[in-house]
């Protein structure tokens, strides 16, 4: 019992149906039976007439929703003037009255209105009566009484649990509000993050292949200034690799500006792509590079993945290892694909070494489900395994 509201009460979609059917029983019930036992000859018609009407206004309720409001007051006030009809053709109609309470807070749009329109059932129902039964004792100690008394009741409870509903809607709002701040904030937070992670993978795109290709290009360059009085022809290819090194940058900064393909590698063999690199390194070093390179079957993100570790690990011997030898096998296995890398330098400990790229190439290959395992110690050379689950390439 509470008064209807826009976003809250009775009046909801769907609210109370059970309620409002049973309620409906016992209203239509109630004026056969007291017919029935007060006046079965004289009175009886005119509360099936009655009923009947009451009955066609609520199917009217029910099935046109388009105008509630208009709908709602106009079965109200036949409501009214049926509880009236009721009271004057029958005896009893006060708990008549008490049945239909409900109604006046289902379908008003505030407890204002379901006091009044409940006040006027009450007023009607008491003045039927007196013209029916006159003001007698008994007439005033028995229905007169009853009405005032389930009016009064009615108006406590439905005042009870209009504020009931209306602190539950209240809550309702301020956890639908703080959901949507929740939200809100949720939202903002994986922006920040996608942010972040996108700045994170430019750098590691930048560190793997602008980066190298900049400090591949200084050593050339110093190589070639130190030896152009001694050895002009070598040093004009160290001037032709520094040409090939900066257009290849000039593809990959392409391609971090959006302007290119994403990958920046071209499709193919990850054995040719892993062999034209080995041979661009033996070309700038000099060094030894002894290398197993089966064509295996590999998807191109692991291709990409395979190729940026093996440009690290070997930028990482350039400038760090002063080795004078390094080998490259790659193999496949039923259970993914393993890239080693090893050489000869100096070594180094690996729990005091956390640089970028090593970092770069765990995150790398992480992304794959693969892992990176580094094995390294002062004086005996470095080991880099880098493996990729087949899982990865499905």
């Amino acid at each position: 019992m509470v008064a209807r509201q826009e976003t809250h009460g009775w009046s909801a979609p769907g609210r109370f149906r059970r309620w409002n059917a049973v309620s409906w029983v016992l209203l239509g019930l109630s004026p056969a039976a007291v017919a029935l036992a007060h006046e079965p000859e004289v009175r009886a018609d005119w509360a099936l007439w009655l009923l009947a009407l009451l009955g066609l206004c609520y199917g009217v309720v029910l099935a046109l929703p388009r105008n509630p409001v208009l709908v709602h007051r106009t079965f109200l006030v036949v409501l009214v003037l049926g509880l009236g009809g009721m009271s004057y053709a029958l005896g009893g109609a006060a708990s008549l009255f008490v049945l239909s309470l409900p109604h006046f807070w289902i379908y008003t749009r505030g407890p204002r209105s379901a006091i009044v329109l409940s006040g006027l059932a009450a007023v009607a129902t008491v003045f039927a009566g007196t013209l029916r039964q006159g003001w007698s004792p008994q007439f005033l100690n028995g229905n007169v009484v009853f009405t005032i008394l389930g009016y009064l009741a009615g108006v406590a409870i439905g005042l009870w649990v209009h504020h009931i509903s209306g602190q539950s809607d209240e809550r309702a709002k301020l956890l639908g509000a703080e959901l949507e701040r929740a939200q809100r904030r949720l939202v903002e937070a994986h922006q920040r993050q996608g942010a972040a992670d996108e700045r994170e993978r430019l750098a590691r795109e930048i560190h793997d292949t602008l980066a190298q290709g900049f400090a591949s290009i200084i050593v050339l360059a110093e190589a070639a200034r130190s030896g152009i009085g001694t050895d002009p022809a070598k040093s004009a290819q160290q001037l032709l690799s520094i040409e090939q090194t900066a257009r290849e940058n000039f593809a990959e900064a392409r391609v971090l500006v959006g302007s290119a393909p994403q990958s920046g590698v071209a499709p193919g063999s990850v054995a040719r792509t892993l062999r034209r690199t080995l041979d661009r390194f033996t070309q700038d070093t000099g060094l030894t590079v002894s290398a197993e390179l089966p064509d295996i079957d590999c998807d191109q993100t692991a291709r990409i993945a395979l190729l940026r570790c093996t440009q690290e690990s070997l930028a990482n011997v350039r400038k760090h290892a002063a080795a004078s030898t390094v080998g490259v096998v790659l193999a496949q296995y039923p259970d993914g694909v393993e890239l080693e890398i090893t050489d000869d330098g100096r070594g180094f400990v690996v729990e005091d070494s956390r640089g970028f790229g090593l970092d770069g190439m765990r995150k790398r290959l992480a992304e794959l489900g693969g892992e990176l395992t580094v094995t390294s110690s002062v004086g005996d050379g470095t080991r880099v395994l880098a493996t990729i689950p087949s899982n990865a390439q499905e």
